[in-house]
């Protein structure tokens, strides 16, 4: 009897620390998040320092990527962190780069425990910040909030893995899956509550990316429009075969401003790449399809090397059909308004059906959204 009872109080308390390590961890994830389009080429990395249950240092990575997560919260905590434990989203990382190894800085504060969500896939690290902080007599334990620090670091370990961005698609399509009425011209499929939530999502990418055809036809800017957010705007990439982008586009005209790259063809015209260099915008060139337009997987390849980590892609049909038939597209926010366009309406995926995302076994849904009328399903590859 007295052996069942302790060990249901050890039970008990196995529990109260998991959930507090769940805990914990979450708000390390939320920290994360908002350095989310700003730390590029480095991951964004929440950290949170607890001592007898009471918080006592919080960081996130900071702009640019430096300084990382976890000296912001060791530098707030003091000597608060001596036999404390950090919760950290990413392992601490443990070669000098342009900073210190974070994984020193976690020995020489006294850290007692380190709770990290998830290895960093980077070959520098892979492994070895944890090594280094058990081999100093620290106890490390990886895997809490596991699944979520995956899905938030997606654009760090797919640029590692793959040498791309991770790509999120947006897409808003009416009832009947129109994203515009007959002869291209847009129109307001959703209300002010996505516009809001699309611009949240500009701010947290890296990078948003067009096709000619939308610069063309809407003129766009392609900025964080949120108040008080427009330094959070992303790199504006146009996939631009030929580089002719006119010069009085808000894009050219906000070119030193906010970035504007051109990704162009090797075969462009020299004059038309100085053209717009002068301008302000930087001109990428890759090598053409094999039928037409751009290599996509060039293109991103060429944004990895420039240091994207997470590419929005809010083009047109053509350009999102074209990710989504070369396999490219590895996050889909698909919102949906509550008023048909009609037949003559532009179908969002060009000649692709919907299906193609919303049945497709290569998809699963993650997560799903209501503002009003309007709904938004976040898809994740499966």
């Amino acid at each position: 009897m007295i052996f069942r009872i302790l060990e249901d109080q050890f039970a008990q308390k196995a529990r109260e620390a998991r959930d507090a390590d769940h805990r914990f961890m979450q708000l390390a994830l939320a920290l994360g998040k908002r350095g989310q389009g700003r730390t590029w080429p480095n991951p964004a990395v929440g950290a949170v320092i607890v001592k007898d249950g009471v918080i006592v240092g919080r960081g996130w990575t900071q702009p640019g990527g430096r300084p990382h997560g976890e000296p912001e919260a060791l530098l707030r905590a003091g000597e608060a962190a001596r036999g404390a434990t950090l919760y950290v989203t990413l392992e601490p990382c443990s070669h000098f780069g342009k900073s210190p190894p974070c994984a020193d800085a976690v020995i020489a504060a006294g850290i007692k425990r380190v709770v990290a969500a998830i290895e960093d896939p980077n070959p520098e690290v892979a492994g070895q910040g944890h090594a280094r902080l058990r081999a100093a007599g620290i106890t490390v334990d990886v895997g809490t909030c596991a699944a979520e620090a995956a899905f938030d670091h997606a654009g760090h370990f797919r640029r590692i893995r793959d040498k791309r961005p991770h790509v999120i698609l947006k897409l808003a399509v009416s009832p009947d899956g129109k994203i515009g009425v007959a002869g291209g011209k847009p129109v307001a499929i959703t209300g002010e509550a996505v516009r809001n939530r699309v611009h949240l999502l500009r701010a947290q990418s890296d990078a948003i990316l067009v096709g000619i055809g939308t610069v063309l036809a809407d003129d766009p800017l392609l900025t964080c429009r949120l108040p008080g957010m427009a330094a959070r705007s992303p790199v504006r990439v146009v996939l631009d075969q030929s580089l002719r982008i006119p010069g009085a586009s808000r894009l050219i005209g906000s070119a030193r401003e906010t970035p504007l790259w051109v990704v162009g063809s090797d075969l462009a015209e020299a004059a038309a790449a100085t053209r717009l260099g002068a301008t302000g915008a930087q001109v990428i060139r890759v090598p053409p399809a094999n039928v037409s337009g751009l290599d996509l997987p060039a293109v991103l390849h060429a944004l990895a090397g420039k240091g994207i980590t997470r590419l929005m892609v809010e083009g047109g049909s053509r350009v999102a059909s074209s990710f989504v038939a070369t396999d490219l597209v590895d996050e889909i926010w698909l919102f949906r308004g509550a008023e048909a366009v009609g037949s003559g309406g532009v179908d969002a995926l060009d000649a692709l059906p919907l299906s193609k995302i919303t049945q497709s076994q290569a998809y699963k849904v993650h997560a799903s959204e209501t503002f009003g009328k309007d709904t938004l399903t976040i898809y994740e590859r499966a």
